[in-house]
């Protein structure tokens, strides 16, 4: 009886640890996965900005998306050569906390860091300065993911609703508002995302969605084509 009783509270305590390892964002997260919600912001984008503020102020905007990877570390960055407030940025994802990292960098090289999740397709980042004022990013991809919106809001301390300042629009390079018809469109074999680069092993020719893709690939072609081939296996078992 007493060690019926033994084993009753020893599978209870791995019963109990196992829900706790569920509940920790961190157990069993990979950054790459984890960023594969958003690999449809991968590719150039070119649009305009409006001010919420100024109504009759357009101005050019563009954004290059792309992957890159160093070790373990995997995370998107983002080209804005020609947006009139930031030069570029990078998209990371907070294993810890679950939420996804969205750092700028402004023309006058000040960072501003926006954390959050993404909800019903749309990611809403915030970014809370010392005063309590927050400012309030959101992203989201319209028209079969080729039309992407980003819109700024702000809230100050002793508010509780958001007001917008400025959005920009955007339409994938290469693409039109009616969409892409027909055919079986290549993929990359790096993340899974529509392939727009080819690149070529042993003979063989396949694609990838981006130069750190491209770059990930050259690097080691056959540890990536292993990976590829057990995704596709698992997606098959499915």
């Amino acid at each position: 009886m007493a060690r019926i009783t033994g084993l009753s509270l020893l599978s209870g305590f791995f019963l109990a640890l196992t829900c706790l390892q569920a509940d920790d964002p961190s157990a069993g997260d990979d950054p790459k996965v984890a960023l594969q919600s958003i690999q449809d912001y991968i590719g150039g984008w070119k649009g305009n900005g409006f001010s919420e503020k100024e109504k009759s102020s357009f101005w050019d905007e563009t954004a290059s998306w792309s992957w890159r990877f160093k070790g373990k570390d995997v995370w998107m960055s983002v080209d804005m050569d020609k947006s009139k407030l930031f030069k570029s940025g990078e998209m990371r994802w907070l294993k810890t906390k679950g939420q996804f990292q969205l750092t700028l960098i402004g023309k006058d090289d000040a960072k501003k860091v926006f954390v959050g999740e993404m909800k019903k397709g749309t990611l809403t980042l915030e970014s809370k300065d010392k005063s309590g004022d927050v400012e309030q990013l959101k992203m989201a991809l319209a028209a079969g993911n080729i039309r992407m919106i980003s819109t700024f809001s702000t809230k100050p301390a002793d508010r509780t609703l958001f007001s917008k300042t400025m959005t920009l629009s955007y339409t994938k390079e290469g693409e039109k508002l009616a969409g892409v018809s027909g055919g079986k469109k290549p993929e990359c074999v790096v993340t899974g995302g529509l392939g727009t680069m080819a690149v070529s092993y042993q003979g063989m020719t396949y694609f990838v969605c981006c130069t750190g893709c491209r770059d990930a690939f050259n690097e080691n072609p056959a540890k990536i084509l292993l990976e590829y081939a057990a995704r596709k296996k698992a997606e098959k078992g499915k």
